[in-house]
């Protein structure tokens, strides 16, 4: 059985553990604990040198990086609906995956070390690093939030792991306090589309990190 070594609070793991749920992959969880840093172990550093989550076992095969994880699972399960094979939506969806790991990954962090991360730690948001950070975040959002204008999920009529991809850097936005409201489509998206899937109600995470639901 795949084993997935993950803390399910940070983004990427968030991800492949909505991934694994969208697909109905079978698969063990193994902790890795982010803030005890756990991560940095010498027997995770093993799996995953670069000293990050989350990571896949399958027999002898090790992966790290998120994004190729769910694209593995989806071809050893045969899920072509969560990744289909057909060449041109393929190569869109590997497009969307790069961009997300490349440029909008980054955008969206600012927002979660400033508005989530600073507090819980003490700390207070710095007003110029998100002034900043608004100015590339809303220039990928437009990208997205266009695509999104022609379409309901990012790749044509139905969600694909391209749209788990690229929800999960978002997946605290009411608390990472993103500016959606410009961006219409992306907001429709986020809240009528992606948050009503099961696999991303069952992955849920809310503030302060917390795994429980408010009563």
């Amino acid at each position: 059985m795949l084993k997935i070594y993950a803390d399910p609070i940070t983004v990427n793991c968030r991800k492949i553990l909505a991934a694994m749920a969208f697909m109905d992959a079978p698969f063990e969880r193994v902790h890795v604990d982010y803030f005890k840093g756990e991560q940095k172990d010498a027997s995770y550093l093993a799996l995953n040198p670069n000293a990050s989550i989350p990571a896949l076992v399958d027999g002898d095969f090790v992966l790290w990086e998120s994004n190729a994880m769910m694209g593995y699972v989806a071809d050893k399960l045969g899920h072509e609906s969560a990744y289909p094979r057909d060449l041109q939506t393929r190569a869109d969806i590997n497009r969307w995956l790069l961009w997300e790991s490349s440029s909008w990954f980054p955008a969206c962090y600012g927002y979660l070390v400033e508005n989530c991360v600073k507090p819980l730690l003490g700390g207070a948001p710095d007003p110029v690093v998100l002034e900043n950070q608004a100015v590339q975040f809303h220039k990928l959002a437009a990208i997205l939030d266009a695509r999104l204008a022609t379409s309901a999920w990012v790749c044509g009529s139905k969600p694909t792991i391209a749209d788990i991809a690229l929800a999960a850097p978002m997946h605290l936005h009411p608390y990472q306090e993103l500016p959606l409201k410009a961006h219409k489509n992306l907001q429709r998206w986020m809240l009528d589309g992606v948050e009503k899937l099961p696999c991303w109600d069952s992955t849920y995470v809310g503030p302060g990190f917390t795994l429980t639901r408010p009563n």
